[in-house]
């Protein structure tokens, strides 16, 4: 948890009432289910560290084209887990 002074987050009513709900099954608060999501998530320049680190940790060399695969490779992820993969 952090340790740092609460503040306000504007939402609709249905993003708080799911957000509420979510906090609920879990046993947690908004405040936590919040803070969870964001650590979860990474940055552009996380994920392109991150990149750059699996690059090396294969010997690969970062190139465009590695690049570029690995971006194409994250927009299949996405789509199929979003149900709109052909």
């Amino acid at each position: 948890m952090s340790d740092s002074k609460p503040t306000s987050i504007k939402a609709t009513e249905a993003t708080r009432d799911r957000l509420r709900l979510l906090a609920q099954e879990r046993g947690t608060t908004i405040t936590e289910l919040l803070e969870e999501l964001a650590a979860s998530r990474l940055t552009r320049a996380e994920q392109e560290q991150r990149a750059r680190a699996a690059a090396a940790e294969l010997g690969l060399e970062y190139t465009e084209q590695v690049q570029q695969a690995g971006r194409s490779a994250w927009e299949k992820v996405r789509a199929h887990h979003s149900g709109t993969a052909a």
